[in-house]
């Protein structure tokens, strides 16, 4: 193996010629790090925003399904945004793209705390999820570009970390600034000025590729590891034209479909846990706002570890199995276990039980997370940002449809009291059949095969 095979490692090691490699793409993970961390934070916090006395103020006799809607309507924007976005990235490069997209997210998020209606609300979490849509796919590809193919799952893993971060610190963060800013609106303006420092560096720091970055030495490329593929890719420009052909490869693509199945069911599952689990915990077991916020942190933050298990996971499994079972299998396993997870749910009362089931849900669901992502940057070759805007749509139509679903589900159970039993047995069978779907699943077989590339890469 030499040296371009080897994955991210501490950047201590050196080419053939003995010069140390530069470590720049360290840097491009930090900075995605951090990007993450506000996605989520600015995603999740009105999961614990519309449960608060000062919102419900504002907007008195908002039914639970209406709230819902309000909820879901970022996730349905988020999809449908997903492979313009992704195209977007691929065509004018994902430097400038993302930074233009968190500056896009971060206003919104302001904006949200300025509206005085649902409407407003629901518009403003639309154009939300229009802003968001791009941030993964974009990383995603720009991970490609700075990463080996057996470094992807650990550099995707750290990308996911921050988002589980922002996720899991913003029930409890938000929930604590509220009862100290005395209100939800000026929290939302908080978090848009510390996404607005976040876009600056974001620019400052990224390029779109080794090549373009002044501080990459000659050993980190070598160390990147710059195939036939890849120099095929730099050399083709994504244009206008080349979206039809790239949208019927797309279609046309069986393990694509097949892994787009996997990723709403996975995502309908798991979006409880930052939607409806904190007003649950509140209205169904009767738990106080400030400890309910902290059981959902810690829900989110169990699973923050499973990301780098993940990525461990991922690269080993590759190894140890091939390039096609290796991403296969750890998804299909955690799937199962996160299904089995919320039928324990089902198995007793005691709500701290509930809450370590779906603490194994979130841990499970991380743990196979960095093989999603892997998945599709081998797939994508050249349209990375829009085939894995493909994949994050179904997701999110999953995460739409959750947070619309389950309220309709509990408002259903509630004359027998079998509710919670709706919601849990829906999201166990949604994991289940993930499980299933993605054993059809071949990360070998690019949807678009650049000319003379590499069949591994």
């Amino acid at each position: 193996m030499d040296s371009s095979e080897l994955p991210m490692n501490s950047g201590t090691g050196t080419n053939r010629s003995g010069v140390p490699p530069t470590s720049v793409r360290k840097r491009i993970i930090a900075v995605s790090v951090l990007m993450a961390f506000m996605l989520y934070l600015d995603r999740v916090c009105l999961g614990e925003i519309v449960k608060s006395d000062s919102f419900l103020r504002d907007f008195d006799g908002a039914s639970r399904e209406e709230i819902g809607d309000v909820l879901g309507a970022f996730f349905f924007a988020y999809a449908l945004f997903q492979v313009p976005s992704g195209w977007a990235s691929d065509r004018f490069g994902g430097r400038i793209m993302l930074t233009f997209y968190i500056l896009a997210w971060s206003l919104l998020t302001g904006l949200t705390g300025m509206g005085t209606t649902l409407g407003g609300l629901l518009l403003a979490r639309l154009a939300f999820g229009v802003a968001q849509a791009g941030a993964y796919a974009t990383s995603s590809g720009v991970i490609r570009n700075w990463f080996h193919f057996r470094a992807r799952a650990q550099a995707s893993s750290f990308v996911s970390i921050g988002g589980r971060l922002g996720g899991t610190l913003a029930p409890f963060l938000t929930t604590f600034l509220v009862y100290q800013l005395s209100g939800w609106r000026d929290v939302l303006y908080l978090y848009c000025f510390v996404g607005l420092i976040a876009a600056i560096a974001y620019y400052v720091i990224v390029r779109n590729r080794p090549e373009e970055h002044a501080g990459v030495n000659d050993a980190e490329l070598e160390l990147i590891g710059r195939s036939e593929e890849s120099t095929s890719d730099a050399a083709s420009t994504t244009n206008l034209r080349d979206i039809g052909p790239m949208m019927v490869a797309i279609v046309r693509s069986r393990s694509l479909w097949l892994n787009s199945l996997a990723q709403f069911c996975l995502v309908f599952g798991w979006a409880f846990l930052i939607t409806w689990l904190p007003t649950f915990l509140k209205e169904e077991r009767n738990v106080e706002a400030l400890l309910g916020s902290l059981m959902v942190t810690g829900v989110l933050a169990i699973a923050i570890p499973g990301q780098l298990i993940g990525g461990w996971l991922g690269n080993h499994a590759v190894q140890r199995l091939g390039h096609r079972w290796g991403r296969i299998v750890p998804l299909s396993v955690t799937c199962g276990l996160a299904g089995l997870a919320y039928l324990g749910c089902l198995s007793y009362q005691s709500v701290w039980w509930v809450v370590g089931c779906c603490a194994l849900v979130s841990l499970m669901t991380d743990i196979g997370n960095p093989s999603v992502w892997a998945f599709m940057q081998d797939v994508g070759g050249k349209n990375t940002a829009a085939v894995f805007g493909w994949g994050n749509m179904w997701g999110n139509f999953g995460a739409a449809a959750s947070s619309m679903v389950v309220p309709r589900l509990m408002t259903l159970g509630e004359a027998s009291g079998s509710g919670e039993t709706y919601v849990f047995m829906t999201c166990a069978g949604m994991y289940f059949l993930a499980a299933i779907a993605v054993l059809g699943t071949d990360a070998t077989r690019q949807v678009r095969r650049a000319e003379h590339a590499s069949p591994t890469r």
